[in-house]
């Protein structure tokens, strides 16, 4: 579960990380009365506007301006709900911005991101921290792999005090900066534990030019990523209620209530799978063949003939795909439930699109008789042996098939 950067740093101050003072703005006036509130209560000359999305890139995409007047901030703050925002984590349709955020400005001296998240690896809570501050932390990774540290951690104990300055002092900082940054650290990692957080992201984590309070700078967060376990939020009551459900597609909204896990990609292959490990290998060999797929569509081992009808509706009402692959290894998942729910599919909505279906396991003979004397009824309905020859037939059958 995703929630907003505002949220976020909610979630930061509360946990005793010291973040600059912001206030949420719903319009351009209510963001010009932000500005005017900041200069009177901290003495803000500058601030920062930010589109509250559920996507990274907003800087890349217009959704980050800096401001140094009220008048500037409001005109700031209409460009950027005037349409849809695109990063290079959004669609090319971009996504609708409805809140901002206006936050004090502040004067850096250098840059750093920290973060946590799960290591699949070692199944381990891990503390990650580069000297890279303010990029993106992927393409850090890729081209100077060396500057990230990883610090894995007990989810039971936690983060030791000897293991925020170790990092601390392998991310570069000195003197006092040790002290703060091991602080925020140690909070950092309570607040990932104590709220089952799957990833926790300062970026950038911020050390200020020198005063006399903070000799060697302060350390502050001034911005913030939170995401959220969604198998732990029955224990998480507080956390559900920050969730925005606005800010998904109404397409993946509509499979939650049918316990789907859809996510939407930019193919024309529509996938509709059972089990996440077989949709990601029904994706991969997709694109093997030449075709891109339109959706990830888990339909569980539990589907009912409800359920995966509505996962029909789901993928087709997408105008981009242009046809779609069911792979189905049943096992608690039956094959025959799927077929009499691709029959049901085919009365209700219709197929006017090529549909390739492979099933295997459980109760698949009675499937396959299914599929066969519906035939009539779905011309458009062709069978495959396995994954990679359902992969070439849809490829091919839409026009994008290459040979492998």
């Amino acid at each position: 579960m995703k929630i907003h950067e505002y949220q976020a740093r909610e979630l930061l101050e509360n946990a005793g990380i010291a973040v600059p003072p912001a206030i949420v703005a719903n319009n351009a006036s209510e963001a010009k009365h932000a500005f005017d509130e900041l200069a009177k209560r901290y003495g803000t000359k500058l601030a920062v506007v930010k589109a509250q999305v559920h996507a990274g890139g907003r800087g890349k995409g217009g959704g980050v301006k800096l401001v140094k007047s009220a008048d500037a901030c409001e005109e700031a703050a209409a460009t950027i709900l005037s349409k849809p925002l695109v990063t290079p984590q959004t669609t090319a349709e971009g996504v609708p911005v409805t809140k901002l955020l206006v936050a004090a400005g502040v004067d850096i001296a250098k840059e750093y991101y920290l973060g946590m998240a799960v290591d699949r690896k070692t199944g381990r809570p891990v503390l990650i921290g580069s000297s890279e501050g303010g990029m993106d932390i992927e393409e850090v990774a890729a081209k100077t792999p060396e500057l990230i540290i990883r610090e894995p951690l007990s989810a039971e104990a936690g983060l030791h005090a000897y293991q925020a300055r170790k990092v601390a002092y392998a991310m570069g900082f000195t003197g006092q900066q040790v002290r703060l940054a091991g602080k925020i650290m140690h909070q950092l990692a309570k607040l990932f534990l104590q709220t089952d957080a799957s990833l926790v992201e300062i970026n950038p984590l911020v050390v200020t030019p020198a005063t006399e309070e903070h000799p060697d700078g302060n350390v502050l967060a001034i911005d913030a990523k939170i995401e959220f376990d969604e198998n732990a939020m029955f224990r998480q009551k507080a956390l559900t209620d920050m969730h925005d459900p606005a800010e998904e597609p109404e397409s993946e909204r509509r499979a939650k209530r049918f316990n789907l896990s859809y996510i939407q990609l930019d193919g024309s292959i529509g996938c509709l799978v059972n089990g996440a490990g077989l949709a990601m290998a029904t994706m991969d060999l997709i694109k093997l063949h030449g075709g891109e797929p339109a959706n990830f569509l888990d339909v569980g081992g539990s589907a009912t003939e409800e359920a995966v009808t509505e996962a029909f509706r789901i993928i087709l009402d997408d105008p981009n795909v242009k046809g779609v692959l069911v792979n189905i290894f049943g096992g608690i998942a039956k094959c025959d439930t799927i077929a009499n729910a691709i029959v049901a599919a085919a009365k209700q909505v219709g197929f006017e699109i090529p549909l390739v279906v492979r099933l295997e396991g459980t109760n698949v003979e009675p499937a396959r008789k299914i599929l066969d004397a519906a035939r009539e009824q779905i011309p458009m309905l062709t069978t495959a042996s396995d994954l990679a020859d359902g992969a070439a037939k849809i490829t091919d059958k839409i026009g994008v098939g290459t040979a492998v």
